[in-house]
């Protein structure tokens, strides 16, 4: 059985926030093996992710994921920051990258004491930050429009469209990805997710 995978995933920070993006389309192969599936997912009241990668990896790491923070927030009655949500994924995607490494690719975002925060994790633990990310089959498509287009302190307006447009670019050249926009707002205020 052909391992399910195939997405583009956009992380873009703003003057407010954060904005993740990701297509529904899961492929095996050539087969579209689901039209609807989910991408992004909170992780605390403040951060969230995106996943690209197999399937079953992601779904294991979103689960070790949300199960740590919620360890963190009530052994340190704080809830935790990005970076160190982050640094936990790290360490565990680089703990296993010998044995069984993950095929995972993930972007963090979040909202914390020091703003807006994003973070694009490998497989191999690698952990980079940046003002735009973009992951999975359709991100060098992406990546042409994030280049040219990016502007620090854009508006929320600004970020989402740009985010939307660089996907969009991504659905129309990329086989892998497609089926509809989902997208996350990551504020100060908390979370919101719309199916666009």
């Amino acid at each position: 059985m052909e391992s399910k995978k195939g997405t583009t995933t956009i992380g873009v920070v703003y003057k407010d926030g954060i904005i993740l993006v990701a297509d529904r389309r899961v492929t095996a192969g050539n087969l579209v093996a689901h039209k609807s599936f989910k991408k992004l997912y909170r992780i605390t009241d403040n951060i969230a992710v995106s996943v690209a990668g197999m399937v079953s990896d992601n779904q294991m790491l979103i689960k070790y994921l949300k199960s740590a923070m919620k360890k963190y927030e009530i052994e340190r009655d704080r809830e935790p920051s990005v970076k160190a949500c982050s640094t936990y994924l790290s360490h565990l995607l680089y703990g296993n990258r010998f044995s069984f490494p993950f095929q995972a690719r993930i972007l963090i975002g979040g909202y914390g004491s020091n703003g807006p925060c994003l973070y694009s994790l490998g497989g191999d633990g690698s952990r980079i930050d940046d003002d735009y990310i973009s992951t999975g089959s359709g991100s060098p498509v992406a990546y042409g429009v994030l280049e040219s287009s990016y502007r620090k302190n854009m508006s929320v307006e600004q970020a989402r469209e740009l985010a939307m447009n660089s996907l969009k670019a991504a659905m129309e050249r990329d086989a892998f990805t497609g089926e509809g926009i989902d997208l996350m707002t990551i504020t100060v205020k908390g979370i919101k997710y719309e199916r666009v």
